[in-house]
């Protein structure tokens, strides 16, 4: 039987057990540019790659402040992610209105993955074309969540999504002994080391394309770009140890929809 009798509608099983819109939300992820996530005992870093639509346009934001504590990065429909960074914010300050605390990032990501869930059993509803990599440091300490659009979500110590995202993968795994230990100029480094092999080979990271946020126990989320990132960028070339984008391929062009 033809692929598109089952793909007509989201709560539609294909023979083999298959969700085909889900698994094709799923794609739109993987066609935005990327961005990657990583923690230590103490911080977590998030570090994205920005998407100009035109030449005339300025860049998309690829990192969203949810709370002082809280920012995601996103990979897929940037009008998905700006919806679902508008309900997570108002999560954020129902919770802190009633209980007079900061959210828990767990809590938040259920909350979360339990929204993108619901699209998948109604048929009036598309599913959210995005993926979020969701930063946090709360009372239990430095957390690093992703968001599918399935509604599952995972906790790492470090991950990378979107377009060529195996590149930083190859990169953070290698690295990955490192982290816990590391304080948070060595995380951004870290982090600008393993973006940069998502970068496309025409093209190379630069303070304009690129944006990262740090958050720590004692320190409110800070958001580095442009002119303020520019000593990280000067510091890992001269450091090297620069990874090399061997994926190619998927996401090079990309949907002008997804960032």
């Amino acid at each position: 039987m033809q692929r598109n009798m089952y793909d007509t509608d989201v709560t539609v099983w294909s023979p083999q057990g298959r969700l085909l819109q889900v698994e094709y939300a799923g794609e739109a992820v993987k066609q935005g540019s990327a961005c990657l996530g990583l923690t230590s005992k103490t911080h977590v870093v998030l570090a994205a790659l920005k998407r100009s639509p035109h030449e005339l346009a300025s860049f998309q934001k690829k990192l969203l402040k949810i709370d002082d504590h809280i920012a995601v990065g996103i990979a897929g429909l940037n009008a998905d992610a700006r919806s679902l960074a508008k309900y997570m914010r108002t999560e954020c300050l129902n919770h802190k209105y009633v209980y007079g605390s900061p959210m828990q990032g767990s809590r938040l990501v259920t909350d979360v993955a339990d929204k993108h869930q619901r699209c998948t059993q109604m048929y009036v509803r598309r599913p959210y074309g995005v993926g979020m990599l969701m930063g946090v440091v709360d009372g239990t300490g430095p957390h690093l969540y992703e968001t599918e659009p399935s509604g599952a979500f995972h906790e790492y110590v470090a991950m990378a999504i979107g377009a060529r995202a195996q590149s930083a993968k190859t990169y953070l795994e290698k690295f990955m002994a490192e982290f816990p230990e590391a304080d948070s100029d060595a995380m951004i480094k870290h982090s600008l080391k393993a973006l940069s092999g998502c970068v496309q080979t025409d093209k190379q990271l630069e303070a304009s394309n690129t944006c990262v946020a740090v958050i720590g126990p004692d320190q409110k989320l800070v958001m580095i770009e442009d002119a303020a990132l520019q000593p990280y960028l000067d510091a890992i070339e001269l450091e090297g140890d620069m990874p090399t984008n061997d994926a190619g391929g998927a996401g090079d062009d990309g949907d002008a929809m997804a960032t």
